[in-house]
């Protein structure tokens, strides 16, 4: 009787065994060759990566070169930042105030970029950053403020987008103080948002006044005050009066009229509940032709630099 397990040749000829010192050896052999493959694809992903990098690098650079040329003066960035108190200066004392100001024989505003002073009268109290486009092209920039207690009124944040400000215009932005400091150093810096080298900046110069109010006036606040206007070259006085209307509307031609109320403040009985009693404070600003008559080409005073003393009379009771 024969059975299916039954064979004539032996089991270890049909079967014969592997030497267990090839299983030993086979295993890290395997792994080293697979190690080295890995090692060496590693090595070549990272010279492609390297390669890349650089050449976008390289084709990123005379882009940004190119851009900067377009966006650059004798060394200097074709925008300029001014706080619209007259309380300026040179930002690194390495250029001094012009004699005339309206004479200057340059294609820029100022000398070079502006330290600025501003006396605060309390938590909230805000002011008034023009940003000057000099040049022919429309600009995109990003504006950063470096301390985290100065923020745009207009975003609540520490950085603000300008989109398209045209060439040879000016755009008007609203700073505001979120707590009481006895003196701080704050800088505003401007950049082309395709061009990171460039930077144009504006230092700030905080500290406490010597009466503080409540009320801090805003854009869009309906406001009455007392102003007088001088030639802030000659010293002539053009006019004066009383002007009831919204801060941050312009007065007649004068863009930046309105614009130099932001920063007032009064009291809390806002000038109305105790009339004849003065609540509200005064300061003076300066205003370049841009933002003056500059826009009104056949107004006579198209070249005239303005020096506007504003006295707070009345706020709005809300």
């Amino acid at each position: 009787m024969t059975r299916s397990w039954i064979s004539d040749t032996s089991d270890e000829i049909e079967h014969p065994p592997v030497p267990l010192g090839l299983n030993e050896m086979a295993v890290p052999r395997v792994a080293l060759i697979l190690s080295i493959i890995t090692l060496l694809m590693v090595i070549l992903s990272s010279a492609w990566v390297g390669i890349s990098a650089k050449y976008f690098i390289d084709n990123l650079d005379p882009f940004e070169s190119n851009n900067s040329q377009i966006l650059n003066s004798d060394g200097r960035w074709l925008w300029e930042l001014d706080l619209l108190f007259d309380t300026c200066t040179s930002r690194e004392d390495n250029w001094e105030w012009p004699d005339n100001l309206a004479e200057q024989d340059d294609f820029f505003l100022y000398p070079g970029e502006l330290r600025c002073d501003w006396e605060h009268q309390g938590e909230g109290d805000r002011a008034s950053v023009a940003v000057y486009n000099i040049g022919n092209n429309s600009l995109d920039l990003i504006l950063t403020v470096d301390v985290e207690n100065v923020i745009f009124s207009a975003t609540g944040e520490t950085s603000l987008i300008l989109n398209g400000l045209e060439g040879k215009s000016t755009q008007i932005i609203e700073i505001q103080l979120l707590d009481e400091v006895s003196e701080e150093k704050v800088s505003i810096i401007a950049k082309h948002v395709s061009t990171p080298s460039s930077e144009v900046k504006l230092d700030i110069h905080i500290f406490t006044g010597t009466e503080q109010r409540d009320v801090h006036i805003e854009s869009e606040d309906k406001v009455e005050v007392q102003y007088t206007v001088w030639n802030a070259d000659s010293g002539e006085e053009l006019d004066s009066g009383t002007w009831a209307e919204n801060s941050g509307d312009s007065f007649g031609s004068i863009y930046g009229f309105g614009w130099s109320l932001i920063g007032l403040d009064i009291n809390n009985d806002r000038g109305a509940l105790m009339p004849g009693l003065d609540t509200g404070t005064t300061h003076t600003t300066l205003l370049p032709p841009p933002i003056a008559y500059g826009q009104s080409d056949d107004h006579e005073l198209k070249e005239v630099w303005l020096r506007f003393e504003l006295k707070l009379d009345r706020a709005p009771i809300s």
